[in-house]
């Protein structure tokens, strides 16, 4: 699968008569198993966050060490290109092309057919239940 063109549809949004043959690889939003060495202390701050995030993301469960250290370096040239007083735009492209290999977005992760969904928000009230209640409470009923 290529990463020319659009970016796919999420496959709850699609509509098809001719269904995929195989359905999308689904993940849990839930840190990889793999060793997660801490980030170089002289990182630029953006590529230390950056780095750190790839550890908690969702995608990381799909990460072998081989991954995670093509994150510490890109997160290096990332730190450089930061650090330098002259922004580097070769080297932007660079990095963002391998963020993309890392499928550190969304699009990339669809591409691929790697939808990450998060675990719904507890509510202790319906928010139905609650908007009748403060209705009743502004009539006084």
């Amino acid at each position: 699968m290529g990463s020319r063109g659009p970016v796919p549809k999420r496959s709850v949004e699609r509509r098809r008569r001719n269904k995929d043959v195989t359905e999308p690889v689904r993940a849990a939003s839930a840190p990889g198993a793999v060793e997660w060495p801490e980030p170089e202390p002289s990182w630029h701050a953006i590529a230390r966050d950056w780095y750190l995030s790839l550890g908690t993301s969702g995608q990381s469960q799909f990460y072998e060490p081989s991954d995670v250290a093509t994150a510490r370096y890109v997160a290096e040239a990332m730190s450089r290109n930061l650090d330098t007083g002259r922004f580097s735009a070769q080297l932007f492209a660079a990095v963002t092309s391998a963020m993309t290999e890392l499928l550190t977005t969304e699009g990339a992760r669809r591409r691929v057919r790697i939808e990450l969904e998060r675990a719904p928000a507890e509510q202790e009230t319906p928010a139905g239940v609650t908007a009748i209640a403060n209705y009743r409470a502004a009539l006084g009923t």
